[in-house]
């Protein structure tokens, strides 16, 4: 299995479960899967314990950063038979009652949700947050999708200034234009006056002429 430049589909997540999970957690998120479909209330109870239940290792180098407790909460959210607004409804209930990998969860379960642009306003406020790990999860491919160029420039801006890796961004050689291939360069060229190495995945996101010039 190779990681897609953050595309992660429902076979990804639960063949990599069946491998790592213990026969009882496997069971019990089968159930909870089960379950939300006729009681889609109980999502709430079975998001909330999931990590308890599942645990919250990684997946694998393939599929960082997803965890395990990423992987069961998106596939409990995936199984809940609704559509439309009672779904968006839903999902940002969870979002909103949930605690910080609750949240990471539902960003990363974004894409495989039948929902449209219903929930953006989910992403931009991750955005705004100052949490590393939500800024992550938030530029997923949702985020690569539906978010207009300005906002999706300052997310990725955000990346730069907190540290976090450009490779967590969804489709960002697609998405790149000239400011922020400006941008990169200013960045980088901070790190040679500071006579500090230029991190890789900075020097990956500058195509061509730009990443030899400006990356050093």
């Amino acid at each position: 299995m190779i990681r897609r430049n953050g595309h992660v589909t429902k076979g990804d997540l639960h063949h990599r479960l069946t491998e790592i999970l213990s026969p009882s957690a496997m069971a019990w998120l089968e159930e909870a899967c089960e379950a939300v479909g006729p009681f889609p209330s109980t999502v709430l109870y079975f998001s909330a314990t999931a990590g308890l239940q599942c645990g919250q290792a990684p997946l694998g180098p393939d599929l960082d950063p997803w965890t395990v407790d990423d992987a069961a909460r998106t596939l409990i959210l995936t199984s809940l038979r609704l559509e439309g607004p009672p779904l968006a409804e839903t999902i940002e209930t969870v979002y909103r009652r949930g605690d910080d990998a609750e949240r990471r969860a539902v960003l990363r379960a974004l894409p495989l949700l039948p929902i449209g642009a219903d929930l953006l306003h989910l992403v931009k406020e991750a955005l705004n947050t100052g949490n590393p790990r939500l800024i992550a999860a938030a530029l997923g491919p949702y985020a690569a999708e539906h978010l207009d160029q300005p906002a999706w420039r300052d997310g990725v801006f955000a990346c730069l200034l907190l540290g976090i890796p450009l490779i967590m961004v969804a489709d960002l050689h697609r998405r790149i234009d000239p400011d922020l291939i400006v941008v990169f360069g200013d960045h980088a060229a901070q790190y040679r006056a500071a006579d500090r190495p230029v991190p890789a995945d900075l020097r990956e996101a500058m195509p061509g002429r730009d990443r030899t010039l400006r990356a050093g």
